[in-house]
């Protein structure tokens, strides 16, 4: 069932262009444009709350999800979110594709773009992919996660579920703990939390912080009670063993008592202090289930419910680009 013709038309007099054709990574925002997306996301989360209905601000438009790594909540929340928008969906995984078979990403980006999509998003191993899809096709490309790089949306649904849960994330103070170093959800938060005037730390074992973190213009602390002290929020990562080279903490167990959050440390943390995780999660290695699934301090499943908004907004003022530009 579709929301009325006098809803859809309410938020498409809201909508605005994405700054750039594709969005690949933090950067590609600004400030106004930060807000404009997360004014629109709010009114999706609104509208998804209340269950069962589509828009069509995308009908007859097409996008496609190529994802080269497993994932469940991004594959999933796009996907949700362009049907939601009322666009015809194709989901694809690289291990059911001709990617098994040996075709290179590049002829896998020539075959799609010959199938005339409007929005592509990619998930893959190699930093940089989307962006080089976005040099070879004719629609749209998010960067739905490339190797170490970036996660751009990742990044928007975080702001987006603090600015809900705070108000203002300008005078935030935000920890991001752990594997930092192999982590594209750290780059792009970093990077949208600073251009919003928040105040970043970033807080993890020397062997698993890059190399130039100090020169993102965060604090880098090494003592996790240190790094959480007077912190709003404490965005935890999870130590990521598929991307490391050797043996980089001792164990997962040593792991938890230095770097795991449980109540003890995050006391370090300012009142009202907020918990969340870009997930999946290893509990008992990075985080205790008992901050997880406390609905007091967690935002973790606030996160999964923005993804879909945050989402939607992407798509349609991606969308909303293209129409301006074919109308020129």
């Amino acid at each position: 069932m579709t929301q009325p013709a006098a809803v859809t038309e309410d938020i498409r007099a809201r909508l605005v262009p994405f700054p750039k054709p594709h969005f690949l990574s933090s950067a590609d925002l600004d400030p106004p444009s930060v807000e404009a997306l997360l004014d629109l996301a709010d009114l999706f989360v609104d509208l998804n709350r209340q269950g069962g209905r589509t828009l069509d601000l995308l009908a007859g438009r097409t996008v496609v999800n190529l994802f080269f790594e497993n994932s469940t909540r991004t594959s999933a929340s796009f996907e949700i979110a362009a049907k939601r928008l009322g666009a015809d969906v194709s989901s694809l995984q690289a291990q059911a594709s001709s990617v098994a078979k040996g075709e290179t990403l590049i002829d896998t980006a020539a075959t799609l773009n010959a199938m005339k999509p409007d929005v592509l998003v990619v998930r893959h191993s190699g930093s940089g992919a989307a962006a080089l899809l976005s040099q070879k096709v004719g629609c749209a490309v998010v960067n739905a996660g490339d190797g170490r790089h970036e996660h751009p949306t990742q990044a928007l649904l975080d702001m987006l579920t603090m600015r809900r849960a705070f108000g203002d994330v300008s005078n935030l103070t935000v920890a991001i703990c752990g594997d930092v170093g192999h982590s594209r959800v750290a780059r792009s938060n970093v990077a949208l939390l600073q251009m919003m005037g928040a105040r970043v730390r970033l807080v993890g074992p020397p062997t698993l912080m890059p190399s130039e973190a100090r020169r993102w213009g965060c604090e880098v602390h090494h003592d996790m009670r240190e790094g959480l002290s007077g912190c709003d929020v404490v965005m935890m990562l999870r130590l990521q063993l598929e991307r490391m080279e050797g043996a980089l903490v001792p164990s997962t167990r040593e792991y938890f008592r230095f770097w795991g959050l449980d109540r003890e440390k995050l006391a370090h943390a300012a009142p009202g202090v907020r918990v969340m995780h870009p997930g999946p999660m290893n509990r008992g290695v990075e985080i205790d289930s008992d901050i997880a699934d406390d609905p007091d301090i967690s935002l973790i499943q606030d996160q999964v419910e923005m993804g879909v908004a945050a989402r939607m907004a992407v798509l349609a003022a991606l969308v909303t680009r293209r129409e301006e530009e074919a109308g020129r």
